[in-house]
């Protein structure tokens, strides 16, 4: 079973949890938080699935938040992490196929539950296209 990483600040708590329960049979979860709608600094979140992507512990993670804006900006700022903010299923399978995000993020306030789903399902079933694409990934992380 294929083991990713998801997390979200207070705005993303349901959203999270909602895809945990929705995918417990087809992946294994790595829940970093946060555990509650109480509220949290998003940044803090996106720096600890990053830390798991990096250090190898998942090869792929999940952000949530309000918007998924503060969350994929924050996970942004580690140079091996490319997380993509996606609202449908198209712009998760190309940041996938052209981009080899390793991290996807969404907004609990702007995608509703199941378009979430397919954004995730999508997202982590999809294959990086290499070719002409691998130069322009190597550009992103230098």
């Amino acid at each position: 079973m294929k083991k990713v990483a998801i997390a979200s600040d207070h705005a993303g708590f349901h959203l999270k949890s909602a895809i945990i329960d929705q995918f417990k049979e087809t992946y294994d979860w790595v829940d970093l938080g946060t555990n509650s709608t109480e509220s949290v600094d998003y940044p803090d979140f996106g720096k600890k699935l990053a830390a798991a992507v990096i250090n190898g512990e998942v090869e792929q993670g999940v952000l949530i938040c309000g918007s998924g804006i503060g969350i994929s900006i924050a996970a942004n700022r580690y140079k091996e992490i490319r997380a993509a903010l996606c609202t449908d299923m198209t712009m998760a399978r190309l940041c996938r196929q052209h981009n080899d995000a390793n991290v996807v993020a969404l907004g609990e306030r702007l995608v509703g539950q199941q378009v979430a789903f397919d954004i995730v399902e999508t997202f982590l079933n999809t294959d990086f296209e290499g070719g002409r694409h691998q130069n322009r990934v190597n550009k992103l992380s230098k």
